[in-house]
């Protein structure tokens, strides 16, 4: 079909917003963002997945299909997503062990340069490019500027330091 009988039959398949305003396509697009965006408030991944479902929506009404269809098209993405995705991810994101570590526990254990004089009070040492404050392990015992030592602990954001062996 061409000329205006086309385009009756593309404005009869598409959802017009207010009087031929906003076509159906962008009402998904500003459903789907305001939906992931709802989410960072939940962070259960249900809205995340709903999200997913208004975009699979987006999609057949891009192509010009009927509001049934979209709706179809919507519940089945959000369906599939929620029974596929949903746990894949939130197993994933609640896989941490006790073992692991982030932060600044990531420290722990490694060896670090001398930068200023460490003792029981106060230093400074080095990693790489971090700079962290730093104190003895052991009253009494100081590290000299250049001397390698390792991590023990951190406390706040001092690093509890011990000779190192290397």
């Amino acid at each position: 079909m061409v000329g205006p009988d086309a385009t009756r039959a593309r404005a009869h398949l598409t959802l017009r917003w207010l009087d031929g305003g906003m076509s159906s396509w962008v009402i998904w697009l500003i459903a789907a963002g305001v939906l992931a965006g709802a989410e960072l408030l939940t962070l259960d991944f249900v809205l995340l997945m709903l999200a997913g479902g208004a975009l699979g929506g987006m999609a057949v009404a891009a192509i010009g299909l009927p509001v049934g269809i979209q709706l179809v098209a919507f519940v089945i993405v959000a369906l599939g997503l929620l029974v596929f995705v949903r746990p894949l991810a939130k197993r994933q994101l609640m896989s941490r062990t006790a073992q692991q570590i982030d932060g600044a526990e990531t420290y722990v254990g490694k060896v670090a340069v001398v930068t200023q004089r460490v003792d029981h009070m106060d230093g400074r040492i080095r990693f790489g490019a971090d700079d962290w404050s730093a104190v003895s392990q052991s009253r009494g015992v100081t590290y000299e500027v250049g001397s390698s030592v390792r991590v023990m602990q951190i406390r706040g954001a001092t690093a509890v330091v011990a000779e190192s062996h290397e």
